[in-house]
């Protein structure tokens, strides 16, 4: 079972190497750690500047019921100094399969530890039976409020959450359910799908971005795809036989699998790629395979099949109960869709996990946003369309700052000189750091996006 992952890891770290995995008599840390109930140290390792650990953490399936069905959550420590800030990462998906040590923006600004949390439901860190109606904003939120006050009584400084993506969206949410749990927040392409069903924000981003005749030859793009898929869908049904993939489970056919990746094709563009990658982009009287493997760069075959969306099933089933999701007209398009309703979260999930969109979470978030929260700081990309729908910070010591020409990508040091400094100092201020702090870039400890990768 899942709940026992970090019993049997810890075992045979254990056996393979003593001195690593074993407590030492003079470590006041991991004294403290080891004391906290429900808390395992799975790894450790350390540097001169830094020690870093692989934690597992005991939550409650269904925080309304503390003491019933339970699962182990996992997360990181980067340790610095007890008494240097927190920055609390939500990356929103699951943390990698071998957690190395990295750092987020806000900790390398801020000379922080770092605590990354894997969220609720991605694989390892899901319930086993797992109720998916548990998967919910505040249920995650309420993983993240009794980490804080676990670690707590470790760590005297300030602390800072942070995210991008999902994971923005997951800090503003935990901010939202537990106000006091961190001095700040700062979140990265952070989308606010406040209503739903209005999402004009969308058709007018991809009317706007970027040089005209780029738009123009990206529409052409999908437009003939969309022509040639007798002759594009069978190279993709060559490739999953190939591969392994299936497509039963959620999409249901090759041909679904193929209109999905087209329609996306534009929007992951923008997402990953820039003005720059304009020229690389077909025109109409590219070969068949130059067509097909110029989308497989972009937006990949593989994403859309049974194998490449059961990792994302999660962030799927939030989005379509909770989250919501965009929904472009591709007004381009009409009269070469075959299925006018494909995409929606739902398409990408099996059966089972389906789910009826509640749209009361974030009316209330939004809500929250724009009137009472404080210290807030928004990061958004000119040319990322998930920024099309942003959240909109209170005047109370909140903040919205876009990067020119950036993509989901965006962050502080992509700004503006004078904005990149207005943020820096702004954090900087919550989190009790003098303003003239160099950031701490230590050699071997890579700067962590936050992102999750398209292709694998």
């Amino acid at each position: 079972m899942r709940t026992r992952w970090a019993a049997l890891l810890t075992a045979v770290l254990m056996a393979i190497s003593p001195a690593s995995a074993a407590r030492a008599d003079d470590d006041p840390l991991l004294d403290r750690l080891t004391a906290v109930p429900g808390l395992t140290v799975v790894s450790q390792s350390a540097t001169d500047a830094y020690r870093f650990f692989v934690l597992a953490y005991r939550q409650p399936a269904d925080h309304r019921h503390p003491h019933g069905q339970s699962y182990t959550q996992r997360l990181t420590l980067l340790h610095r100094s007890v008494d240097a800030p927190v920055v609390l990462a939500t990356g929103g998906y699951a943390l990698p399969a071998d957690p190395r040590p990295s750092q987020t923006e806000p900790t390398a600004l801020l000379g922080a530890n770092q605590v990354s949390v894997e969220h609720r439901f991605f694989t390892p860190s899901r319930p086993d039976p797992a109720d998916w109606s548990d998967l919910t904003i505040w249920q995650e939120a309420s993983d993240e409020h009794r980490i804080v006050q676990a670690l707590r009584g470790i760590y005297t400084g300030r602390w800072i959450q942070t995210g991008a993506s999902k994971g923005g969206m997951t800090s503003v949410y935990h901010r939202r359910f537990y106000p006091s749990d961190v001095d700040g927040v700062v979140a990265y392409v952070a989308p606010d799908d406040a209503v739903n069903p209005l999402d004009g924000a969308y058709d007018r981003f991809f009317a706007t971005v970027g040089p005209a005749d780029c738009r123009a030859t990206l529409d052409d793009v999908q437009r003939e795809a969309l022509r040639r898929r007798d002759r594009l869908v069978p190279l993709l049904t060559a490739d999953a036989a190939a591969q392994g993939w299936t497509f039963t489970r959620t999409l249901g056919t090759a041909d679904r699998s193929f209109e999905m990746t087209v329609l996306d094709t534009v929007w992951a563009f923008w997402q990953y790629q820039s003005v720059a990658n304009c020229p690389q982009v077909p025109a109409t009287t590219a070969t068949d395979r130059e067509l097909y493997d110029w989308i497989d760069a972009v937006a990949g075959w593989s994403f859309y099949t049974d194998q490449g969306l059961e990792r994302y099933w999660p962030y799927y089933r939030q989005a379509a109960t909770q989250l919501g999701w965009p929904s472009p007209r591709f007004e381009h398009l009409r009269g070469l869709r075959r299925y006018p309703g494909l995409y929606v979260p739902n398409s990408s999930l099996p059966a089972e996990l389906r789910g009826v969109h509640n749209p009361l979470p974030m009316l209330d978030v939004d809500l929250w946003v724009r009137t009472v929260s404080q210290r807030m700081l928004f990061i958004y990309g000119e040319n990322d369309p998930w920024g099309a729908e942003r959240f909109t910070p209170s005047r109370r010591d909140s903040f919205l700052y876009v990067a020119p020409g950036s993509n989901h990508g965006a962050n502080i040091s992509r700004l503006a000189p004078a904005d990149a400094a207005a943020a820096t100092a702004t954090v900087r201020r919550w989190a009790g750091v003098p303003a003239a702090a160099a950031p701490q870039r230590f050699a071997g400890l890579p700067l962590d996006d936050m992102l999750e990768p398209r292709h694998r």
